[in-house]
């Protein structure tokens, strides 16, 4: 098991907890100035979680729904900040499903013995991260779904194809950037300074994943600034 420094620990707890209040300072916000797209209101919170104080200044700026019988919401901020909404709506579904992914194969070790851990892969991160991935294009495609459709009056087939071609390569980019960067912090950094990876129940596994998303958001976002400008995804 590694040892962790204890500052690093406190940083760890301090930078979740933050993140934690973030959410939920966005969850109460929401439940007086709804998002007119409902699949806002799970957006917004979920990429607070990795995002915190960040995610939570762009959202009083650029992210906060009408107050009640009201329209005064955000106006149009600029490309820049759409593909940053676009590329968060894109990070929730990752977040999502890298959240139930992990807490599923930590509770359940046998998962990650069928995804080849002890066959193809020698890191049981590796194996569990095929899970990873497969959860977050399923909640990132739903996601994506919830916004295209009603915006294009689509039925769900229609639908369904539509956000498969919007987010497929934006999840794609996002997990690129979130794995390289766990696996230089787990394989890198915390193995041979601390003497092991740290496990999915310690809050520097989460620091660790925090730091990682936002490297996920820097490699999709490039992605979505295209997506958005040939018109494969929507604003937002």
């Amino acid at each position: 098991m590694p040892v962790f420094p204890v500052a690093l620990h406190q940083i760890a707890v301090v930078s979740l907890t933050v993140a934690g209040l973030c959410a939920l300072v966005m969850v109460v916000d929401q439940v007086r100035r709804p998002q007119p797209m409902w699949i806002m209101n799970l957006v917004w919170p979920l990429t607070a979680l990795f995002g915190s104080v960040l995610w939570l200044a762009g959202y009083l700026r650029w992210g906060r729904g009408p107050r009640r019988g009201s329209d005064d919401g955000p106006g149009d901020a600029g490309m820049p900040v759409a593909v940053a909404k676009g590329t968060s709506h894109c990070g929730a579904g990752c977040a999502l499903g890298d959240l139930v992914a992990e807490w599923l194969a930590f509770g359940f070790p046998v998962i990650a013995v069928w995804l080849g851990y002890g066959t193809l892969f020698a890191e049981e991160m590796f194996a569990v991260w095929i899970l990873d991935l497969v959860l977050a294009f399923g909640f990132g495609v739903v996601f994506q779904y919830f916004t295209i459709a009603p915006m294009r009056g689509l039925g769900v087939r229609d639908g369904l194809r539509e956000a498969v071609k919007a987010d497929a390569a934006s999840i794609l980019a996002w997990q690129v950037g979130m794995y390289a960067v766990m696996a230089l912090i787990q394989l890198a950094w915390f193995r041979p300074a601390y003497g092991g990876t740290a496990p999915v129940d310690s809050p520097e596994f989460w620091f660790a994943m925090q730091l990682a998303m936002i490297a996920g958001f820097c490699t999709s976002y490039p992605v979505n600034w295209w997506l958005i400008r040939r018109g494969v995804k929507e604003e937002m």
